[in-house]
């Protein structure tokens, strides 16, 4: 990474990390984010990405982890205006399908309308940035799950209630 990336960087870093702490705590990011509505970011959404780039598990981003969440927010986000066709600031169940699509899911038009309704905060029945990053790394995470079991690849698996209740409960999301 170039010396004034770095410096960019830093700049960024310590703006969010409002109370000095060297660290930047889910709050300090919560309130940093922006899904361009005027209602806070996806608390679980920041959870989820604290828990990814949280590399010594504190709790907390530092400027070494920092870097890497920096590049994820800003790829989720030209990925999020590339398929918000219609520029409205939120992905409609169409844009999603696409968006989900392009990324190698096949999944029916009633799943996309679960989706919908599970991700869609607003009540508008479109998913706005934050809760689109939250619906694609849940399904990632699950898709990652599922692969697990499915060893021959065939999309099927054969599970007991048990080893099911496992396998949702113990993801990292």
């Amino acid at each position: 990474m170039a010396v004034q990336d770095q410096q960019f960087l830093w700049g960024v870093f310590q703006k969010v990390d409002s109370d000095r702490s060297g660290a930047i705590s889910s709050q300090e990011l919560q309130k940093a984010l922006s899904n361009g509505t005027w209602t806070p970011f996806n608390p679980e959404t920041v959870r989820l990405m604290i828990g990814m780039f949280d590399r010594d598990h504190s709790g907390t981003i530092n400027f070494q982890e920092f870097g890497s969440l920096w590049k994820y927010i800003t790829d989720w986000q030209q990925t999020f205006r590339g398929y918000d066709r219609d520029n409205s600031g939120s992905i409609d169940q169409n844009e999603l399908k696409q968006a989900l699509t392009s990324f190698g899911y096949r999944l029916s038009d009633r799943f996309y309308g679960i989706l919908i309704r599970k991700f869609d905060r607003s009540g508008r029945g479109t998913i706005a940035f934050d809760d689109f990053i939250q619906c694609c790394v849940v399904i990632q995470t699950l898709t990652n799950a599922f692969r697990y079991y499915d060893t021959s690849q065939t999309g099927w698996i054969n599970i007991g209630y048990e080893q099911f209740l496992n396998l949702v409960f113990s993801l990292k999301q």
